[in-house]
């Protein structure tokens, strides 16, 4: 008993230690163009820095470490092509074609406005400047919110992002009429606003981030050549600005850190190969992690990808490779529990499709599998040997 609380313990203090963000940026004190950053960041991380979310953004406000930079160049640059995006912009939010559903009225969009309505059921674009009410949407109980508020876009996607989580996404019919109903039980009459938004930014790597952080009246393109994206870092920090891409500014670059191998591997086999040309199979410990997880699991062409998850027999509980406790869990049903060992090992993997949940597999099984880039300097696998 004594000797199972201490590894308990062990397990406990390295699972609230280890930071293992899965977004890692690098922060640049050199002063270039827009183009000659993108450059430097290519040749040595993967690219200008891509946001997704507003957690995104702190991280790479914590990148700073410079109290005298004002703003830093990011991956966003104008474009020619002109797309209807979410406002929750984070790519593992969704999954297949669900980003592109649109319920757009007879005759809509007319292309004259760059914001969107729901009314009733059916969406319309609209002067963003106007006032409505809104429809927001928080994520940590996968619910929709009516405000009886009437706010112009911005101001509603702000109040939003306060206070929930996003103006909302619909992503497919279902949810469409799950929207209308709580927009016709708020007693709402009117067309409210939904995230949808038009512009012609794009991301440097192509990700799909439709995320956006501007500040208050920009981009306002101003003097015509406004073209690349800037955060800011001390006044208004966190927002975002249009400058003109000849301007020379410090960086922050990210690299990718969770690399999906398309070879079908048995767990073991897999492992090997994650220490031997990254670091390890993925850990999820949060459900930041599993969206991107999520996001990199679709491009699979096996139904389940291998996690750094197995069932450790000698205590009955599931542990990642490196010690840490499973505290986030996302198991589909009949996973995860009544794990008989007389079976044989049992290792996890995440679902490619669907819901993307979590399965306990045979480790003989042939599947891809996600490597991570990011080291964990506070614990050893020599701690556990001859158990991974």
């Amino acid at each position: 008993m004594e000797r199972n609380t201490f590894i308990t313990l062990i397990f406990s203090a390295v699972f609230s230690l280890s930071a293992c963000v899965p977004h890692q940026y690098h922060f640049v004190n050199m002063h270039l163009t827009w183009t000659e950053a993108q450059r430097y960041c290519r040749e040595n991380y993967t690219d200008l820095a891509t946001i997704n979310n507003k957690n995104d953004i702190e991280e790479l406000l914590k990148s700073v470490n410079d109290d005298q930079v004002q703003y830093v160049w990011i991956g966003l640059q104008k474009t020619i092509s002109y797309k209807w995006k979410w406002s929750l912009g984070d790519p593992a939010f969704y999954t297949g074609n669900d980003s592109q559903y649109r319920n757009w009225a007879q005759g809509q969009p007319n292309g004259d406005d760059d914001c969107s309505n729901m009314n009733p059921g059916q969406w319309n674009d609209y002067e963003c400047n106007n006032s409505l009410p809104f429809m927001c949407y928080r994520d940590s109980s996968k619910e929709y919110i009516a405000v009886n508020q009437p706010m112009t876009w911005r101001a509603a996607q702000n109040h939003c992002r306060e206070f929930y989580t996003d103006l909302v996404s619909v992503r497919n019919q279902t949810e469409n009429q799950q929207i209308e109903k709580i927009r016709n039980d708020a007693h709402i009459t009117s067309a409210v606003w939904i995230g949808l938004f038009r512009d012609s930014w794009e991301w440097s790597d192509q990700s799909n981030s439709s995320f956006r952080n501007w500040r208050t009246g920009v981009p306002d393109n101003d003097g015509g050549n406004e073209n690349c994206a800037v955060v800011w870092v001390n006044t208004d920090r966190g927002q975002w600005g249009d400058v003109t891409c000849s301007f020379k500014y410090p960086f922050v670059c990210h690299e990718d850190k969770l690399v999906l191998i398309k070879q079908n591997l048995s767990w073991p086999e897999a492992l090997k190969y994650c220490r031997e040309n990254h670091v390890d199979l993925v850990s999820v410990h949060s459900e930041q992690i599993q969206r991107r997880v999520m996001n990199v699991v679709q491009k699979a062409s096996t139904a389940e990808v291998w996690l750094g998850l197995h069932h450790y027999c000698a205590m009955n509980m599931w542990i990642w490779l490196r010690g840490e406790v499973v505290c986030y869990q996302n198991w589909a049903a009949g996973h995860g529990t009544g794990v008989d060992c007389r079976d044989g090992p049992r290792v996890g993997a995440v679902q490619s499709g669907g819901d993307h949940r979590w399965v306990s597999l045979p480790q003989t099984h042939k599947l891809n599998f996600i490597c991570t880039n990011y080291g964990f300097p506070l614990f050893s696998r020599n701690n556990f040997p001859g158990h991974f």
